[in-house]
């Protein structure tokens, strides 16, 4: 099982990142440990939403689309505000 997750810093609300694992939990506490040069001076991050896909292939491509200029868009609009409604809860 592939994910393709975006996460928010705690710090710096503004920032998010988009990426994909097969071990999506290493993943995240990795960005917290400051193991990636894109994420580490915007530490600690929260999991804000996650797709799990059968496919390595697939879930590369879909987080291609998530980076793109209307992946972002469709994201904003679909993925994370559904989330940060599940979330305020």
């Amino acid at each position: 099982m592939w994910y393709v997750y975006v996460i928010r810093s705690r710090s710096f609300p503004d920032q998010e990142y988009t990426g994909a694992s097969a071990d999506l939990r290493q993943r995240i506490a990795d960005h917290n440990a400051g193991k990636s040069t894109h994420t580490a001076k915007f530490k600690p991050w929260d999991l804000i939403w996650y797709s799990a896909f059968p496919d390595k292939k697939i879930a590369l491509a879909f987080e291609t689309y998530l980076k793109s200029h209307s992946g972002r868009a469709f994201a904003k609009k679909r993925l994370l505000a559904a989330a940060e409604k599940t979330l305020d809860r």
